[in-house]
């Protein structure tokens, strides 16, 4: 039983075995934790739905976009931990590893810091900007406050997690996660339902959550001592590996960074529809993020297996194992597109009672069904790139699908749709607009992929 634990936390070589069964395996737990983190959001739009009312409801959907804007540096700094763990765990290089892993550290503090300054400061100057109804930017100030002072335990948290993934260990990121979800929901039932301290109160019982997560996530790393070691020397920044890891993470960082920019635009266009349609867009936001759980998972997943193998030299296994794993990543998206189509009202129900947003919300969803396939493919092909360590070729596929597709898409649709009846214009185009957009995301994807630059992109040759 004891080898059992002690297999079943310990790091996966992906670099042996079947390649499918590997990634599954790895998957399976990835995606659960996804599906437990995706609940931190979750119940907090529950809890303050049912608690507060639909425009606390509104108030916390409308500050994620600008949530989503200040992750940038953590998005980077992962993508390029995942990227050099891996590679560097597959080649079995310990002093390279050990200093990969140090860089992340260090330069997960910088960044918190920044984000801890800066953050509470813009919070309602782009809250403004975005023309957030009066009714409700009070809310959302507040909420985004706290979220950013307490922004270290999120960053060590998703970054440390993922560098436990690079080494294939999803258990234990799995497990952290699971306790913080579940003291997340607890307090944020006792401060917003006992307390009726709101959408405050949500945001700090999020940021104790992910502070406790933080700290287990160090206390592992820092008993895996026969992979790595955790010195002082490692953790202090070193200008080779933080180097490479800015150069691997910086792409990704700027794609998140438009991705979000675009997505604050596209915000300002929803506020213009009223609290109603911000309050639907909440819901179809939630309820998209665990149909989402899946292709992010695979995603991540196969960052993890590719960089593992390159590092090996084992190209013959990556090219089975991205075939193979997309191709089921599809048919599990299409059977929750499925369970959606037929349950999806019942879902929408959850986080509210009032029968319009109901309604809204579930038309959404059905528009979005097709683009959900299409996303399984982006980011599969996406991971296998990222892992190889090509993190250009999905940063151009992301810019031009934000920038070129997306905004001009959603507003040329929105104001096709006006009518004296509708004069703010039809609120599904918003719908339409990013479902094609991740359809054409995924056929260039593809197509680059095919291609194969991202097999000549290895960090450790």
């Amino acid at each position: 039983m004891n080898d059992f634990i002690k297999k079943l936390f310990s790091p996966v070589d992906m670099t042996v075995g079947n390649p499918v069964k590997q990634v599954l395996t790895f998957t399976l737990p990835m995606l659960i934790g996804n599906f437990a983190q995706q609940m931190y959001n979750t119940a907090d739009a529950i809890i303050v739905g049912r608690y507060v009312g639909d425009n606390a409801l509104a108030a916390v959907g409308s500050a994620a976009p600008i949530l989503n804007l200040m992750l940038v540096l953590f998005i980077g700094i992962s993508v390029g931990a995942s990227v050099m763990v891996s590679q560097y765990y597959g080649a079995r290089m310990r002093e390279e590893l050990s200093s990969s892993i140090g860089s992340c550290i260090s330069l997960t503090g910088i960044a918190s810091i920044i984000i801890m300054i800066i953050g509470p400061l813009l919070a309602r100057p782009l809250l403004s900007l975005l023309g957030t109804p009066a009714s409700i930017i009070d809310w959302c100030t507040s909420y985004l406050t706290i979220l950013f002072l307490g922004f270290a335990g999120t960053g060590y948290y998703n970054i440390l997690g993922g560098v436990l993934r690079g080494l294939g260990d999803s258990i234990s990121a799995l497990l952290y996660l699971i306790v913080a979800t579940i003291i997340n929901i607890v307090l944020d039932l006792v401060f917003v339902a006992y307390f009726n301290m709101g959408v405050s109160g949500v945001a700090l019982a999020t940021i104790i959550a992910q502070f406790i997560s933080a700290f287990l996530t160090i206390w592992k790393l820092m008993r895996m001592k026969d992979l790595f070691d955790l010195k002082w020397k490692y953790v202090k920044p070193e200008t080779k590996y933080s180097g490479k890891l800015i150069r691997l993470g910086l792409p990704a960082g700027i794609t998140q960074a438009i991705i979000s920019l675009s997505m604050v635009v596209v915000q300002s266009l929803t506020n213009s529809f009223g609290e109603t349609c911000i309050a639907a867009n909440v819901i179809v936001m939630r309820v998209d993020g665990f149909v989402m759980l899946p292709a992010f998972s695979f995603g991540t997943a196969m960052t993890t297996f590719a960089g593992q193998n390159i590092g090996a030299n084992r190209m013959d296994r990556v090219t089975t194992g991205t075939r193979n794993t997309t191709l089921a990543a599809m048919g599990i998206s299409t059977v929750l597109s499925l369970l959606i189509l037929l349950f999806g009202r019942h879902l929408m129900a959850i986080f509210t009672s009032t029968d319009e947003l109901i309604t809204i919300s579930y038309n959404v969803m059905r528009i979005l069904l097709v683009g959900y396939v299409a996303m399984e493919v982006t980011q599969c092909l996406s991971g296998v790139m990222r892992g190889a360590g090509d993190t250009m070729t999905p940063m151009w596929i992301s810019l031009f699908n934000s920038v070129i597709m997306r905004v001009p898409l959603a507003y040329l649709l929105v104001w096709m749709t006006k009518t004296p009846d509708k004069p703010q214009g039809n609120f599904y185009m918003m719908g339409v607009s990013l479902m094609i957009t991740w359809v054409i995301g995924a056929l260039l994807t593809l197509i680059l992929y095919r291609r194969g630059k991202w097999k000549t992109k290895a960090i450790t040759g």
